[in-house]
């Protein structure tokens, strides 16, 4: 049996990676942060027992070394890191401890167990910073060119780990139920939701509605980490992307009309981020020569996000 140690199973991604991983017949040990709780995963009774819970600072090397060596897992999905955008401008020391320096320890961590460790380390996107529309899609062997300071420490990580074998996930823009409401589309509904309840006046803020952007559902991503822990190649990248670019305005227009609230919507100057990336758009064709699909529609995880806004306690 397959033990696989996921940091950051805690997380938007790790919640559904982790019962994937179970339900394949892999042992897990899910890894949560600090004054964080355990996470709890919606499992079947027989795989209750398969799945190991462990609390990791994965900024301090010396615990990385000691639970990984504890755990000996036979590949480690490394998803744990800081992820907003916008907040990294302001926490520029965070991210670069966070997901650099962590990284690093993970990594370190997993190449002294064996030579055979699989690790899979979670990029994003963002690494590419502005393509040309007729350079689109993008694909694994364009130049990096980051924008942001968290896309940066997303590019040092996969320098740090390429080179020691790892095998780095690009992940596009990953949404679903469940996503934090630092982000657009989750923080749309969580406003339609308040406007629908009536404890908000009809006015939807947003930052910049024509950033275009390739959206993946959140269990197809979870997918894609679950096969590239069985067949990807150590040392290279895959984008996790469907190919298409969806202007945001248009995915705020369908949000809409799945709620079916009226609302003014009006541009909020503190939404907006100093460099934002116009258009991106990547070509899955290398994940997808491992057997990858993607499976759920844009619409079908509107669907999900407006429900899950519909359904949360009150702000």
């Amino acid at each position: 049996m397959t033990r696989v140690l996921v940091t950051g199973a805690e997380g938007f991604v790790g919640g559904r990676l982790v019962p994937r991983l179970l339900e394949s017949g892999a042992r897990v040990v899910a890894c949560h942060a600090p004054g964080t709780a355990p996470p709890e995963f919606q499992l079947s009774a027989s795989l209750r027992d398969e799945c190991d819970r462990v609390e990791l600072d994965i900024c301090d090397r010396g615990e990385v070394e000691r639970v990984l060596g504890a755990q000996a897992p036979d590949a480690v999905v490394h998803l744990a890191g800081l992820s907003d955008v916008g907040a990294s401008w302001q926490r520029i020391d965070d991210y670069y401890r966070v997901n650099v320096e962590g990284s690093e320890f993970v990594a370190a961590g997993a190449r002294a167990l064996s030579d055979s460790c699989r690790l899979i380390v979670a990029s994003s996107a963002e690494v590419y910073g502005r393509v040309p529309e007729d350079e689109l899609p993008a694909g694994e062997e364009r130049p990096l060119r980051p924008r942001s300071p968290y896309a940066v420490t997303k590019a040092a990580a996969e320098r740090l780990t390429l080179g020691q074998g790892a095998i780095a996930a690009r992940s596009f823009n990953l949404i679903g139920p469940g996503q934090s409401v630092q982000f657009a589309l989750p923080s749309f509904a969580a406003q339609l939701a308040e406007i629908d309840a009536g404890r908000k006046e009809p006015l939807l803020r947003v930052g910049n509605l024509t950033s275009r952007r390739d959206f993946v559902h959140v269990d197809d991503g979870a997918e894609a980490y679950a096969i590239l822990v069985e067949r990807g190649e150590p040392g290279r990248a895959y984008n996790v992307a469907r190919g298409e670019a969806v202007e945001l305005a248009s995915a705020l227009g369908r949000l809409i009309e799945i709620s079916g609230v009226s609302t003014e919507i009006r541009e909020d100057p503190d939404r907006l981020r100093p460099a934002d990336v116009p258009v991106l758009c990547g070509d899955a064709s290398r994940l997808q020569a491992l057997g990858w699909r993607p499976r759920r529609s844009f619409d079908q995880a509107l669907e999900a996000i407006w429900e899950d806004a519909r359904n949360a306690p009150p702000r």
